[in-house]
């Protein structure tokens, strides 16, 4: 049965359509437009965010049980489909979509009681502490250490790279709790309920794009009490593998934001001469590009809805969220590098105010066109961000090829 002939269906996204149109604001709006990395501007993000919460739909993917929908797969599809093609921002994944479902699967009830209504709700946000100056990919070599000193712990060391740490008031990190033995051993996850600590210090870093998205975090003995480490002491390998599969792999939500995409360059092709008296659109050269991504984009939209089924920390849906995020990101660099041709030479402006969520700075030439450089330079890093595609190719050839 296709969609078309689920009448249920059919309902649902009209209704999805009636809500954005019904709640959605200029500035909402505008931020989904000037969306240039996976994460958007951050306040009128967390505004939807909250928006979306008081209609029930925050989490789509979350069980009833702790405060979702309670969605199928389809109807998680369809929502983000709807959204994407709105052209809304997409909820930031820190807490809903990387730690929320870690702390569903290892947190006692007390921590799940503490720490999953504000995630839901958008109260609270979370950044995530995994990369180190001498640890991105190779992770397992991370640094930042944390001693065990009476009824706290004691952190010392640093994390980079820590997305809009500057405005969070959560962090879910990695530290070393043991040395010896295995890379792998002796790391803990912790989850810090409060970043207005002494001795911790967050410096924001300046982008390609201009903007503040990155941060570095400096951890000079801070304290932090024993009930913040999630799962077990020295375990947090495992809560971090299962996390990173959430991360890695999505929420059925790659291949929406890729048809988005596709749209935009669609359009900016029909209206763009080929150089020769032509229509871009009409090249042979252009239409054999667009046609192969997207057959890209129906691939990764297959392996989305097959991941969405799976029991995460299966033996089925490591290797997979690794195919997902090696196809995804390598699809989504071929999808810039194409709006950055289709564009031409108005891409090459560099328009830093014009990009900010309610600046008076109209953009020089078509607003279509704003972004697409934006985005080319900062999605550069996302065949890293996550671990590397070199690194998932490993995860791959360990797991499914090794005798």
């Amino acid at each position: 049965m296709t969609e078309s002939d689920n009448p249920d269906l059919t309902d649902f996204r009209r209704d999805v359509r009636d809500f954005i149109e019904r709640a959605a604001d200029a500035q909402i709006r505008e931020a989904g437009r000037k969306t240039t990395s996976f994460f958007p501007p951050f306040a009128p993000t967390m505004r939807w965010h909250r928006l979306l919460h008081a209609q029930g739909w925050s989490a789509p993917s979350w069980p009833r049980e702790h405060g979702g929908p309670g969605w199928s797969v389809a109807q998680q599809k369809a929502f983000e489909e709807e959204c994407r093609a709105a052209r809304m921002p997409p909820l930031l994944p820190q807490g809903l979509s990387m730690v929320g479902p870690a702390i569903m699967r290892f947190g006692t009830e007390a921590q799940k009681a503490a720490h999953l209504p504000g995630i839901l709700s958008g109260e609270h946000f979370w950044t995530q502490g995994y990369s180190e100056p001498n640890a991105g990919s190779d992770l397992a070599s991370l640094s930042c250490r944390a001693e065990r000193r009476g009824d706290h712990y004691v952190i010392n060391g640093s994390k980079t790279w820590t997305t809009y740490a500057h405005h969070a008031d959560r962090m879910f990190l990695l530290v070393r709790t043991e040395t010896g033995g295995k890379p792998q051993q002796g790391i803990s996850f912790f989850l810090l309920d409060d970043l207005d600590r002494p001795g911790l210090t967050i410096r924001p870093i300046i982008g390609l794009d201009g903007l503040p998205e990155q941060c570095d975090v400096f951890f000079d003995d801070v304290e932090v009490p024993l009930d913040s480490c999630l799962g077990e002491e020295n375990d947090g390998w495992s809560v971090a593998k299962y996390l990173l599969e959430h991360e890695r792999g999505g929420s059925s939500s790659f291949a929406a934001h890729f048809r988005q995409e596709l749209a935009f360059i669609r359009r900016i092709a029909a209206g763009a001469g080929d150089g020769f008296g032509g229509v871009l659109a009409d090249d042979p050269v252009f239409q054999q590009r667009f046609s192969q991504l997207a057959l890209d984009v129906a691939m990764v939209d297959a392996t989305e809805v097959k991941f969405a089924a799976l029991d995460k920390g299966s033996p089925e849906s490591g290797p997979m969220s690794s195919m997902i995020k090696i196809t995804a990101m390598e699809t989504l660099q071929r999808i810039n590098e194409l709006a950055i041709d289709t564009v031409g030479t108005p891409a090459l402006t560099l328009q830093i105010e014009a990009l900010v969520v309610g600046s008076d700075t109209a953009p020089i030439g078509s607003p279509d066109t704003l972004t697409a450089m934006p985005k080319y330079l900062n999605n550069r890093a996302a065949t890293i961000f996550g671990g590397s595609s070199e690194i998932q190719r490993n995860i791959i050839a360990k797991t499914l090829l090794a005798p």
